[in-house]
């Protein structure tokens, strides 16, 4: 199947580990040039370093810090936003758990998960306008669709769904060749993750959350993941605005 992928120019945040690195990888594949966002230069360096040889001419990464409006209007400001598929993966609890937390952490939280997609988005729209052609997807989250996890990032990702559905009916008013979704996982498990490292030190836990949580019994892996997420940057979803796509095995209720 050909998804009309090559050549074609991607931004991915937080493309360089976690999930992103399997998009990342995924739309390389396809064909795609892509451009990463990592916080952390040396990740960056190490997933191009890793990387095949044929892809490393179609990536590059930039370093990038999302989580105050300044750093987010900087990146905006210092680079050219002449994209055709942008990818909004960026995100994180930033292990701010409690529910009473200041208004300061709030706004950490809110910038990574939620504002900067917005000022993304803003950002790059005006191209894939001109040319009637565009794909944006935001990776949101199970814990978006249901109460499950931090208070603080359940809020951010229920925005952010909510910002995909209500912006998917604008853009296919605005600029129908503009398709925006929303994907939300629930846990894939990814090296050096989260649950990678939870599997590893403290099995119990997982089996736990697995038995009260998982109805298939095991979590997800990230090659059930990217096919998805690659498939809707593709041609074949030209009536697939503001739609909402769990890939969680049914683990959300």
């Amino acid at each position: 199947m050909d998804l009309g992928l090559k050549g074609k120019r991607c931004l991915v945040t937080g493309g360089c580990n976690g999930l992103g690195e399997g998009i990342t990888k995924g739309l390389l594949k396809e064909g795609a040039k892509v451009v990463s966002t990592t916080r952390n230069k040396k990740i960056g360096q190490h997933f191009k370093e890793n990387i095949e040889d044929r892809y490393k001419e179609n990536f590059s990464f930039l370093e990038a810090e999302l989580s105050t409006q300044k750093d987010i209007q900087d990146f905006i400001r210092n680079n050219n936003f002449e994209y055709d598929i942008l990818i909004n993966n960026a995100g994180h609890t930033l292990n701010i758990n409690d529910p009473f937390c200041n208004h300061e952490d709030w706004s950490r939280i809110l910038n990574l998960n939620f504002l900067s997609c917005v000022s993304l988005v803003n950002a790059v729209y005006p191209f894939m306008k001109r040319n009637n052609w565009g794909r944006i997807i935001n990776i949101t989250s199970c814990a978006g669709m249901e109460n499950s996890g931090p208070v603080t990032f359940t809020t951010s990702k229920a925005a952010l769904t909510a910002y995909t559905r209500s912006m998917g009916r604008i853009f296919a008013i605005d600029s129908p060749g503009v398709v925006m979704t929303a994907i939300y996982p629930g846990v894939i498990v990814t090296k050096g993750g989260h649950w990678d490292k939870i599997l590893k030190k403290d099995p119990k836990r997982a089996e736990k959350y697995i038995s009260e949580r998982c109805p298939l019994g095991r979590f997800g892996e990230i090659d059930e993941f990217t096919p998805i997420v690659v498939f809707y940057c593709s041609n074949l979803v030209s009536f697939a605005h503001g739609s909402i796509i769990g890939i969680d095995g049914g683990q959300s209720k």
